[in-house]
């Protein structure tokens, strides 16, 4: 069979499927939303990534051109999918662009959004300009500024980093853990001490989860080696005194009130399903998980298998992912799309 594959979203996981596609001679279309390719890791800043340490702008940006200097991907910006029918080997999508085009299948590399924290008012987002997100903090880095105050511009002497915001709070529906804020924020603590040595880094936490080989490389060495101080706490609220930030709470360790004074507070910010997802489900006929992400299938099966029959998913369109894990999510759907597609052709031969 001679049509592409249709790929949702030019994210990592989106990247990898075409180029894996790529390799083996099969064509693919990307169909991406925003104006370029990169998904989160560009199109928000991320400054270096866990665990390689590598700039996001040289690490996915090579995936990125790796992808669009290749004949075998076709690359569609700023469009949707408004239609998708027909079966496996052989759909119909309409996009809007005005576009039509045929598919044998689709990988719905979707992504996610990250976590809006003005649905945690009480921790100051949104009130003073100090109170920031991981993304934000991230931002500056990558401008090469360095983490400064938003109100004036001074260099922070006390930062606060919140984690599970968005996470793990039942009281504002998000239930999951997002997986990567406890290691991302450990990287960011070290970055904040190594760019400012006189600036004390605090980490409230209600557990610590920099799992497998990360708890040495963040966890651990960000104590030891960056002097990072870590605070079991359960956050009440973020004020100001008119000159500092004011973080509330209880410190879980010692069952006592804990209130210190901060230049800059700022969010570990959890990953949502992305916004779009009702109505990426709706158009192409796959079914939702409980939370609002793309429900994967069987995975002793085929990996990346959804609902429907010749569309897959990869990457944190299914919930919280890492990169490099979306990553290799995206080839493998790229595999089982092939797989599926051999044996679908030997029952119709």
């Amino acid at each position: 069979m001679s049509k592409p594959v249709l790929i949702l979203g030019g994210g990592p996981a989106g990247l990898a499927a075409a180029h894996s596609l790529a390799t083996v001679g099969k064509k693919s279309v990307i169909v991406e939303k925003e104006d370029k390719l990169g998904g989160a890791p560009i199109l928000s800043g991320y400054a270096k990534l866990v665990p390689t340490g590598e700039w996001a702008k040289d690490a996915i940006g090579g995936m990125v051109k790796r992808v669009e200097e290749d004949s075998h991907v076709s690359v569609l910006t700023n469009t949707t999918v408004m239609e998708f029918d027909g079966a496996q080997g052989d759909f119909h999508a309409r996009l809007s662009n005005g576009d039509t085009m045929d598919a044998e299948a689709a990988i719905l590399c979707s992504g996610f959004t990250h976590f809006d924290s003005v649905n945690k008012p009480e921790w100051g987002f949104g009130t003073f300009p100090d109170v920031v997100t991981t993304t934000q903090v991230e931002q500056m880095f990558s401008s090469g500024k360095g983490v400064r105050c938003p109100s004036d511009g001074r260099k922070p002497q006390r930062v606060a980093i919140l984690l599970c915001v968005g996470s793990r709070d039942r009281q504002i529906g998000r239930e999951w853990c997002s997986k990567i804020c406890c290691t991302v924020s450990s990287n960011i603590a070290m970055e904040i001490r190594e760019e400012l040595p006189d600036c004390h880094v605090y980490i409230y936490y209600m557990d610590i989860r920099t799992y497998g080989l990360y708890e040495t490389k963040y966890y651990w060495r960000s104590q030891e080696e960056f002097k990072v101080k870590y605070i079991k706490a359960r956050i009440a609220e973020v004020t100001s005194d008119g000159e500092k930030l004011i973080v509330k709470g209880e410190d879980t360790l010692v069952k006592r009130p804990i209130t210190i004074p901060f230049d800059m507070v700022v969010h570990a910010i959890g990953m949502d399903p992305n916004v779009d997802n009702p109505d990426i489900a709706g158009i192409f006929g796959v079914d939702l998980e409980e939370h609002g992400h793309i429900a994967a299938a069987n995975r002793y099966g085929a990996m990346g298998e959804t609902s429907r029959s010749g569309v897959y998913v990869a990457g944190a369109a299914t919930g919280p992912e890492t990169i490099d894990d979306s990553i290799a999510q995206g080839h493998a759907a790229a595999m089982s799309v092939l797989s599926g597609l051999n044996e679908f052709e030997s029952k119709t031969a």
